[in-house]
């Protein structure tokens, strides 16, 4: 089948023009600047895309799915067509599932099941953990997009704290180094300090200063430090601090070894939103402070932050209405990451190509993804459809998460996904989902 997108502005690589874009099976086979000729018009289903914008797809190197053994939270298929209804046609998924995926086994039984539902395209780390150095060595780097490592435990308890593994994780690793980082002994002191002082209703204001800036700032100095005397591709996740920008450099991403991301909540939220949304905006590492949220804007718009990603992370309701103490972390994202960044574009923070560049072609070119990322032909046509005009309220009715709830509730965006593309084939259209739409399993192209 072919179909043409016919006279969209196409904003790739720095520029918006007008043009057309030819879809041959899963491909891009032309892009037109001008008139099309007769005979592909003549070939072709035609898709009138005028005043409408078409990106490619967007790419979220972290989400949390919570399939094997937390699917009562979300499972790929619900979370996957979250994502293609929020113009994300890739994922790189966590490994701190039940059971969790720190074997090469275990890995590829969740490569099975997304290849058989999952609506977008996927990939999936392998977990390190202290004492699986031999099997996370082992993975495929053309097959798997890298190896997470917690260097602060979160949800799963999957905490790396012995140095030798460390040293020798990052001496060793031929494939890119995923990692949180948060300081687990200054965690451990601070909520020691406010348990004493408040017992086990501990507010959630006091989130941000239990997991402190200087945790993360510990966590990340010594990852980046390690990164630079092995010379590890390392790639620092969901950063929230001012203080940590100092620790990378701007420049393409191409050109670096040393990474950085941002998350959707850093940016949109901070901690004076804790008395309206409560545990609802309970993440590791914590929202913080108006200066750390602005510090990360500058960062990314200086191209010391290189990505933009959801960090989505799914539980119920039920879950995050418990006290402090017990309420998990973490909240669900990728359904309107993308009109959540459109909506910053509208106030003047980023320009749209600039999102493009974080959420499209900077994944690409990090995990070196084959034919992903951009709109070139030859590429995969994984393409997206945006209606600049449509404004839409976020309500429990529109909402594909499996835990039925989203921390955007409520908010008014001026944009909407319209249609998303996936290998070729629209898997989302105007409000409806092909299930027969399937994605395929990432590849990446290493020296």
């Amino acid at each position: 089948m072919k179909t043409i997108i016919h006279g969209a502005t196409v904003i790739n690589e720095s520029e918006m023009f007008t043009g057309s874009v030819l879809i041959d099976g899963e491909f891009i086979r032309k892009i037109y600047r001008n008139e099309i000729p007769v005979e592909d018009m003549e070939s072709a289903d035609l898709i009138n895309a005028s005043g409408k914008y078409l990106i490619p797809g967007v790419i979220d190197d972290q989400v949390h799915f919570r399939e094997p053994g937390l699917t009562h939270k979300g499972d790929i298929t619900t979370e996957s067509r979250a994502a293609l209804a929020g113009g994300i046609t890739s994922y790189m998924e966590m490994p701190n599932t039940i059971p969790q995926s720190v074997t090469i086994e275990e890995l590829e039984k969740k490569y099975a099941r997304a290849a058989e539902v999952s609506a977008v395209n996927y990939s999936f780390y392998i977990g390190a953990t202290n004492d699986n150095l031999k099997e996370v060595l082992a993975v495929d780097p053309e097959r798997v997009c890298g190896i997470k490592v917690f260097m602060g435990s979160s949800t799963g308890n999957m905490l790396v704290d012995n140095d030798l593994t460390l040293s020798e994780l990052f001496k060793n690793a031929h494939t890119l180094v995923a990692v949180h980082c948060e300081d687990e002994n200054i965690i451990k002191k601070n909520m020691e300090l406010y348990r004493e002082k408040y017992g086990e209703l501990i507010p959630i204001s006091r989130h941000p200063r239990i997991r402190s800036a200087e945790a993360c700032f510990q966590s990340s100095s010594k990852a980046v430090k390690l990164a630079a005397q092995f010379g590890t591709r390392l790639h620092v996740l969901h950063l929230s601090t001012a203080d940590e920008m100092r620790l990378f450099e701007p420049g393409p991403v191409r050109n670096k070894k040393i990474t950085a991301e941002v998350c959707i909540h850093h940016l949109w939220f901070d901690e004076r939103d804790y008395p309206q949304y409560g545990t609802r905006m309970k993440w590791n590492p914590a929202v913080k402070s108006p200066e750390d949220k602005e510090a990360l804007w500058t960062a990314l718009l200086s191209d010391k932050i290189d990505v933009i990603a959801t960090d989505h992370a799914p539980h119920t309701l039920d879950e995050k209405a418990h006290p402090y103490m017990k309420a998990p972390s973490g909240g669900p994202l990728v359904q309107h990451s993308l009109t959540a960044m459109l909506e910053f574009a509208c106030q003047g923070k980023i320009t749209v190509p600039k999102i493009v560049e974080k959420m499209c072609h900077a994944p690409a070119d990090l995990f070196r993804i084959d034919k992903r990322g951009y709109i070139r032909e030859g590429y995969y046509a994984d393409l997206v459809l945006i209606d600049p005009e449509k404004r839409w309220t976020v309500v429990p009715e529109n909402i594909l998460y499996k835990c039925g709830w989203s921390p955007f509730e409520g908010t008014e965006f001026s944009h909407q996904v319209e249609k998303t593309f996936v290998n070729g084939q629209l898997a989302y259209n105007q409000g409806a989902i092909n299930a027969d739409v399937k994605g395929k399993r990432l590849l990446f192209n290493h020296p």
